[in-house]
């Protein structure tokens, strides 16, 4: 675990460091002049082109919602990217960032919001299949509802700071960043699903050779030890009754812990107050600052609760029931930290944030199954609470982020149906690790590309080289002027 948080601690301090040197290339460029138009395409000329500012405000890229290849293949990659990123608990972030990008045409900052509106749909649909399902080995739901207690209230207060970020920070920074935690977060989820898978076949041996003593001592056991028939179709009576519609019906109620939502819910509607509140405001005047500060005590406030809580034995994370002793007040902290950071990420690249607190669950030792839960249920409230900022914010077209909500809404739940089959097919819960680990190495090559496009973006040759961008020409047109009077 030492080894781990170091690891984190290195991402912090790098990112840290990366955003002040980012936010002085104005300086540093500020007597640039362009460089003169060269065929070839070297290292040099990409890093410069990377630190280059085109001095002008942000102007959003909204390609027509109109049906053609580009809206066919992002739907269908769209499709796939929701139905996996909801099993493992991901979102889908960094599927969709790229193809919202790269395929269809939005800038990078308009795909961040989009990709939120498919988060949220993905993890709606995911949340109302899993308010039915049992936790695999306790009498308790499958949503750990103390845990999503304990890391939602910091995971929306860093989603409000990573909003801020998104404005601030280049893209080819928080991209670099995003590329660096989802190969650090990737192996260590496989990590852990070759280690889950394992212990699976373990369970499953074990299970096999003591199914097969069983038979053997039933095929030799006498007749009259035996049950009857009449006591063995009272038995199967009995079971056919309990099983019963009604119980999947009730069981609905009976797994909602209204209390804890009811505080989570509670979080949600102090931070819209506040986002709406201070969308009345002057940018940057003291309301402005004070509004936005007054989201501190009410997720800390909150998160704190459920800490000291945990800490003094009140209150306990229902799936680590036999573990409570292995959680510290320090450990809290760091946990609630790391939810913080998972806002941030999930804020400034529109990602879900399940690329980080599905591992950190997984590293606490809870099921696969209600690490993802558990993760999607904390990704609703937080994605749901991005898309309302950034509609405040006029950040992507409200047809477009409609079609593409429903379309994440009905493949999480065809995922939610085939991969569950599939677990109680084969027995192995690692399927959803594996799935996990996938998909966020996939993200993390997805956006290799992306640096390339956003470096080209930044490059003053961009306008002779691209064809049919005219908003793109006519700002680097307008720049070329400004730096050669």
């Amino acid at each position: 675990m030492g080894m781990k948080w170091h690891v984190v601690a290195v991402l912090g301090v790098a990112c840290t460091v990366a955003a002040a040197v980012a936010a002085d290339r104005g300086l540093l460029f500020a007597g640039a002049v362009a460089p003169p138009e060269e065929a070839s395409y070297d290292l040099r000329k990409l890093a410069s082109s990377l630190w280059q500012s085109d001095g002008t405000a942000y102007h959003h890229v909204w390609p027509p919602m109109k049906l053609g290849w580009k809206i066919v293949l992002g739907s269908f990659i769209g499709f796939f990217g929701a139905a996996f990123g909801s099993i493992g608990g991901v979102g889908g972030g960094g599927i969709f960032v790229p193809m919202l990008t790269l395929i269809i045409g939005f800038d990078p900052k308009s795909s961040a919001a989009m990709s939120k509106c498919m988060i949220m749909g993905a993890a709606v649909s995911t949340v109302y299949c899993n308010l039915k399902l049992k936790h695999p080995t306790l009498d308790m739901p499958v949503i750990d509802y103390d845990l999503a207690l304990l890391i939602q209230p910091m995971l929306m207060l860093g989603v409000s700071i990573g909003v801020i970020c998104n404005v601030i920070f280049p893209d080819w920074l928080v991209t670099v960043l995003l590329i660096i935690l989802f190969i650090v977060t990737s192996t260590k989820a496989f990590l852990k699903a070759v280690e889950t898978w394992k212990k699976e076949t373990i369970i499953i041996t074990e299970t096999a050779k003591q199914s097969e003593q069983t038979s053997e001592q039933q095929e030799y056991m006498p007749l009259s030890e035996g049950l009857d028939a009449a006591s063995q179709s009272e038995i199967l009576s009995d079971h056919d009754q309990n099983e019963t519609p009604s119980d999947e019906a009730v069981s609905i109620w009976k797994n909602v812990y209204w209390k804890e939502v009811g505080l989570l819910a509670f979080v949600w509607v102090a931070f819209l107050a506040l986002q709406v509140t201070k969308n009345y405001m002057a940018t940057c005047s003291i309301w402005y600052w004070v509004l936005n500060l007054l989201q501190i005590p009410v997720s800390v406030g909150v998160a704190m609760y459920e800490a000291v809580g945990l800490v003094q034995g009140r209150r306990v994370i229902s799936s680590k029931r036999n573990e409570q002793n292995s959680l510290r007040a320090h450990q809290l902290l760091v946990y609630c930290f790391l939810g913080v950071t998972a806002g941030v990420v999930a804020g400034l690249l529109g990602v879900g944030g399940g690329s980080i607190m599905g591992p950190l669950f997984l590293e606490l030792g809870v099921p696969p199954q209600v690490a993802s839960a558990t993760a999607t249920f904390a990704m609703m409230f937080s994605s749901s609470m991005s898309v309302m900022e950034y509609y405040l914010l006029n950040r992507f077209p409200v047809p477009y982020a409609v079609y593409l909500t429903i379309l994440a809404f009905f493949a999480a739940i065809v995922g939610q149906r085939v991969v569950r089959k599939l677990i109680d097919l084969l027995g192995r819960a690692s399927i959803i690790v594996f799935i996990l680990s996938f998909m966020i190495f996939i993200s993390a090559l997805s956006l290799g590309p992306e640096i390339f496009a956003q470096a080209e973006s930044a490059s003053p040759t961009r306008s002779t080289r691209s064809r049919g961008m005219s908003t793109w020409d006519s700002r680097t047109s307008a720049n070329t002027r400004r730096r050669n009077p």
